[in-house]
């Protein structure tokens, strides 16, 4: 297995400096976050989600695009990923981010799923997805770029076996499920072993953090109620030891994508420790 950083965790890297960073920690490749800085926020404090400075920008320029390509390239690493918010599932929009991949020489986009918060009925959302995976198959086969359906809570993909559901109808040479477990501590855990050997050829990434739940010293109605947040690799939920022999046992040898939300680290340290940690579980 080898080792990837999604550029959304070092948001107050440049590209050129994530590059660096990586080739320290010894990660192999890089999965750019492709979303625009909004202007309220760009004076603003670095931050995940918001004043991203690891990000392509969807209405860039090619030359704009060329810069995060040669961060990757002039640092012997792999550009392996465009890693955009899809969330409405927009065909033109997805096929745009397959076109910058391409341009990039990127092996996959991440695609849209349709979010679940119970206004909509899922047997619908569900229908409107694979109407959309349609499209996202050709685009796929068009680009030769691989297309990723992440399992994400609040999403109708929170769980192997309801992302294996929405792609078993497709090609998996074209479109696969990306792996996130720190994702399914707040929703959808199913025995990882077991969602491994479902998704089978479908396994195309995983992406590596941790999370854990804590009381809120609230009750409702009789009920104490808790709270999931991310926490750092070995301190979460997931024991990412056996996650790992999980994942040998399989035969998967793809990337392992470091995504740590848990703010206990810098970004050096944060992609040091994702490194050591690592290949100690995988030793």
């Amino acid at each position: 297995m080898k080792l990837s950083v999604f550029t959304v965790a070092t948001p107050d890297l440049t590209p050129e400096e994530l590059a660096k960073a990586a080739v320290i920690a010894g990660i192999e490749g890089i999965e750019w976050r492709f979303k625009d800085v909004s202007a309220d926020a760009v004076n603003e404090k670095p931050s995940f989600w918001r004043n991203n400075l690891c990000s392509i920008n969807p209405n860039g320029s090619d030359e704009d695009l060329e810069r995060f390509r040669l961060a990757a390239v002039n640092n012997n690493l792999v550009n392996l990923s465009v890693t955009p918010y899809l969330n409405a599932c927009n065909v033109a929009e997805t096929e745009h981010v397959f076109k910058t991949a391409q341009k990039i020489g990127a092996s996959f986009i991440r695609i849209g799923v349709p979010g679940y918060d119970k206004s909509k009925n899922y047997n619908d959302l569900y229908a409107t997805a694979v109407d959309y995976l349609h499209h996202v198959q050709e685009f796929a086969q068009q680009y030769g770029v691989k297309a990723l359906a992440e399992i994400h809570h609040n999403t109708i993909t929170p769980s192997a076996g309801l992302a294996h559901r929405l792609v078993s109808g497709f090609n998996p040479d074209y479109i696969g499920v990306l792996h996130d477990a720190g994702n399914m501590v707040h929703e959808g855990y199913e025995n990882y072993r077991m969602g491994l050997e479902l998704l089978g050829p479908y396994l195309a990434h995983v992406h590596v953090k941790n999370a854990r739940w804590l009381p809120t010293g609230e009750e409702q109605d009789g009920i104490k109620l808790w709270k999931s947040e991310w926490s750092p690799l070995s301190e979460g939920i997931v024991n990412w030891k056996q996650l790992l022999s999980d994942l040998k046992a399989v035969g998967y040898d793809g990337y392992l994508g470091i995504e740590d939300f848990s703010g206990q680290y810098g970004s050096q340290d944060m992609l040091n420790n994702f490194a050591s940690k690592v290949k100690q579980w995988l030793a």
